[in-house]
């Protein structure tokens, strides 16, 4: 599908990536992973034409029909949502139009210009354009309402996802997709990894998502070492191949300079020696002849995140009583109470529109309620990380350090510079117009101030949000350090299971409260929100029995019933196709674990050989849990058209 040949980017002095050269192909699906800054969106813009290479070429067939999500595009808001997306596929959506004005007589009637239409219409499934729009938009949480309706009537994330539909139902060949998920609640999410796993093209989907990545890759393109790296499997797989093969490599570094120092030992000891003089040269030779590999720094830098609090507060940090907040028409939040206490790391979860945010927004005083009080306790000192960072970054002209001075006047230059270092800011990058940083440069300098401001209670807003991983990981052993009280709202599953210790779902009938982790909330409730299947399934199901209710399983269009028998037919294939990837993957397991129980296997093996198959096992343990996981699916979306039909 695409072909690189000695590929390069640079941007002055600074090499991106160069000499790569990969044979990406159809039916695979690669995460591009890397630090912020690297040149994964940069790749993207080089494969996708948006910027030339520096070097090196690459190939994509002629007739390859390509889709590309670029994060900096935006949609015409009089536009109509589900014309937008139908645009996607844009030879049929003019096909379409242009027979539309061939009928309504605006366009003189041409026998061959209709035969040309009506040839891609059929070679693109083309009357079917509309109902597999209308799919994507309501699989990414548009409801069908909504459809008819002008762009301008979404929020901000909501325009995102018609931008993702557009992308989506071009039927392309080729996919690249650059942060997918971003503005995405779980459930939107769980449906685009579905709608991946399903796709026979080529995929390139740069995202900072674990769980995301392990769900819907097949590969792992690395852009490090100022290269870009292939692996063959998804992100879990990934890391232990690359950590196994640093190691070796350095592992093979050592070996050689040990040998190098041994050899210069002898010549330093024995070359005045008449009798040890031609060993002495030999072993020069053989200095010579020894290759030491260079090894170039990663690019992966990890910020050094670091939360302190003044002084403790009382007890009791915050009591929301009977909040209720709407927007116009649309209640957002009704009747909701909450009492937070010292030391809590409190987890708010919940699908995007049941008020999260808007619940922060209220506590923090940056929206009034329409009714209810909200009271913070004695001696609390609030740090607010915003999902929209400009709310706190609002002087675009400003620099990362006249921000953080404004915030400690009374510290030293080198304080202030010491503390941006923490967040990797250095050099010219302290003095960056604000306006001009990236969304994880922006949470970066946040981070910054609210280090240096000490609070004893931190509000955070999606604040993995544009982050990489490596700075996900600090930010969660930092707060985990944090000795003051944390109250959170994230859709990373990872995330949450690691920091809270206390969870609070908003649902649409109200909120629930679940002392304890992640863990001991799947234990109660039984429902994996950020996994999203069973919650999926309750969906489903709710809205089936809202069809019968209404009558509207007995009018369902023609293309809808077609699609479901379609579906009905292919899911038996897809199911044993899973059930034979199973049966494979668990032989090989076991073939694995046979050789580890052999006599001997150990004191025989090379150290290389035994990690090579920890991994491999390793990597067998996550595909069979995907492929279980789909093969579950699969069951239950069977059993559920089975009982459609019967509606």
């Amino acid at each position: 599908m695409i072909s690189l040949q000695n590929l390069s980017k640079e941007f002055s002095s600074r090499v991106l990536f160069e000499g790569v050269s990969l044979q990406l192909n159809a039916g695979s699906r690669y995460g591009v992973v890397g630090a912020n800054g690297s040149g994964k969106s940069t790749f993207m813009r080089v494969l996708a034409g948006d910027e030339p290479a520096s070097g090196g070429s690459f190939t994509i067939p002629k007739r390859a029909r390509m889709g590309v999500l670029r994060q900096d595009r935006f949609l015409a808001d009089e536009e109509i949502i589900l014309d937008l997306a139908m645009r996607g596929d844009l030879a049929v959506f003019e096909a379409l139009a242009r027979q539309k004005a061939l009928a309504e007589g605006r366009l003189e009637l041409d026998p061959t210009q209709l035969t040309a239409i009506e040839d891609v219409l059929a070679a693109h499934d083309g009357y079917t354009l509309e109902a597999r729009s209308s799919r994507v938009l309501e699989g990414l949480g548009i409801p069908v309402p909504s459809h008819r309706l002008p762009l301008g009537t979404l929020s901000g994330g909501f325009k995102l996802r018609v931008l993702l539909a557009q992308v989506l139902v071009g039927g392309a060949d080729l996919l690249l997709l650059d942060e997918p998920t971003n503005h995405l609640d779980i459930l939107t999410i769980r449906w685009l990894e579905r709608f991946l796993a399903s796709y026979e093209g080529c995929a390139l989907i740069i995202s900072h998502d674990q769980r995301f990545l392990n769900n819907v890759t097949t590969h792992t393109l690395d852009v490090d070492y100022q290269t870009i790296s292939l692996y063959t499997g998804n992100f879990s797989s990934f890391e232990l191949q690359k950590k196994a093969i640093r190691e070796q490599k350095e592992t093979a570094i050592e070996r050689a300079q040990e040998e190098i120092a041994r050899k210069k030992a002898f010549v330093e000891r024995f070359g005045a020696k008449a009798t040890k003089a031609s060993q002495a040269q030999s072993r020069l030779r053989q200095i010579e002849k020894i290759e030491v590999e260079e090894l170039v720094s990663s690019s992966r830098r990890a910020p050094h995140l670091r939360f302190e609090q003044n002084r403790p507060s009382g007890r009791e940090v915050l009591a929301l009583e009977g909040i209720s907040k709407a927007y116009g028409d649309k209640q957002v939040l009704k009747n909701v109470s909450v009492t937070v206490r010292r030391g809590e790391r409190v987890g708010i979860i919940g699908a995007n529109g049941l008020g999260k945010s808007t619940l922060l927004r209220v506590a923090v005083g940056r929206l009034p309620p329409n009714v209810g009080d909200v009271r913070w306790g004695h001696e609390t000192h609030v740090g607010y990380f915003p999902q929209d960072h400009h709310e706190l970054l609002e002087d675009p002209q400003a620099t990362p350090f006249e921000i953080l001075y404004g915030l400690c006047p009374a510290e030293t230059v080198s304080y202030v510079r010491g503390q941006l270092g923490r967040v990797l800011f250095s050099g010219d990058d302290v003095g960056k117009r604000v306006g001009l940083l990236s969304g994880g440069e922006a949470a970066r300098l946040i981070f910054a101030c609210l280090s240096v401001k000490k609070p004893n209670v931190l509000v955070l807003d999606e604040p993995t949000n544009h982050l990489d991983m490596e700075t996900i990981e600090a930010l969660i052993e930092a707060l985990k350090a944090y000795p003051g009280t944390v109250v959170f709202v994230s859709h990373d599953r990872w995330f949450v299971s690691e920091l809270a210790t206390r969870i609070i779902e908003l649902t649409p009938e109200g909120l629930k409260d679940f002392p304890g982790g992640y863990e001991a909330y799947l234990e109660r409730c039984g429902d994996d929100h950020l996994d999203a299947d069973a919650v999926a399934e309750k969906a489903r199901r709710a809205k089936l029995a809202e069809q019968a209710q209404k009558g509207e399983g007995a009018t369902l269009s023609w293309e809808e019933q077609k699609r479901r028998r379609n579906r009905q037919a292919q899911l038996p294939k897809l199911r044993d196709k899973a059930l034979a990837a199973i049966e494979e993957a668990e032989a090989r397991k076991k073939q694995i674990q046979e050789i580890f129980f052999d006599a001997g296997f150990y004191q025989k093996t090379s150290f290389d050989e035994i990690e090579r198959l920890q991994a491999e096992q390793k990597a067998l343990d996550a595909k069979l849990e995907a492929l279980m996981a789909e093969w579950e699916q699969i069951e239950t979306e069977l059993a559920a058209l089975a009982g459609e039909g019967e509606v």
